[in-house]
């Protein structure tokens, strides 16, 4: 692959919800998008990431986990909270991604940019199957029993939750501001 192929695909990603909900997405290639997470940058070699794929009845439960431990904490109104009981059925497949935690508060910084990265992966590697993705954070990052259901450690955090989906439609492409880079030297 060359810059310019590169360049395409990094354009090309777009976050897009309008999905066959009907259609489901392989398990082996859900598997292989997140077997990129293992090539993005990790200070230390902590392989930090946390993947849970959420399919089928699976999502409601999961919206339900997030909604019981929302209405504990009473985070959210009522509204916010139905919200989030449905709102993993929106697409066929749901990872649910997290970063492993670490004694030192440095590292533990540097986990969760490392989970950054691979979503990153994730999502431009699905781009490149031709799946629509969208890349949401969770209503709580700590929700012990969407760890549980995730088969996560009780330390993890949740960075983020991709929608991944076969597109039914595109998105309009946001217009993006300039870069400013500062050339030093």
């Amino acid at each position: 692959m060359d810059l310019d192929a590169f360049d395409a695909l990094v354009r090309a990603r777009r976050t897009n919800l309008l999905v066959d909900t009907a259609r489901p997405v392989p398990a082996d290639l859900v598997d292989r998008l997140c077997s990129l997470a293992s090539w993005a940058p990790n200070h230390k070699r902590t392989w930090p990431w946390r993947f849970a794929v959420v399919t089928g009845q699976a999502r409601g439960v999961l919206g339900e986990a997030f909604a019981a431990e929302m209405v504990a904490r009473s985070f959210g109104d009522e509204g916010k909270v139905a919200k989030t009981r449905v709102k993993y059925t929106r697409a066929p497949t749901v990872l649910v991604v997290g970063a492993a935690a670490h004694d030192k508060p440095s590292l533990r910084a540097e986990n969760r940019d490392a989970v950054a990265a691979a979503i990153e992966h994730v999502l431009l590697g699905a781009t490149a199957a031709g799946l629509a993705s969208f890349w949401s954070t969770a209503p709580l990052d700590d929700a012990p029993a969407v760890l549980d259901l995730c088969g996560f450690e009780s330390d993890v955090t949740i960075v983020g939750l991709i929608y991944l989906g076969w597109p039914t439609g595109t998105v309009e492409v946001p217009e993006r501001p300039p870069v400013h880079v500062a050339h030093v030297g």
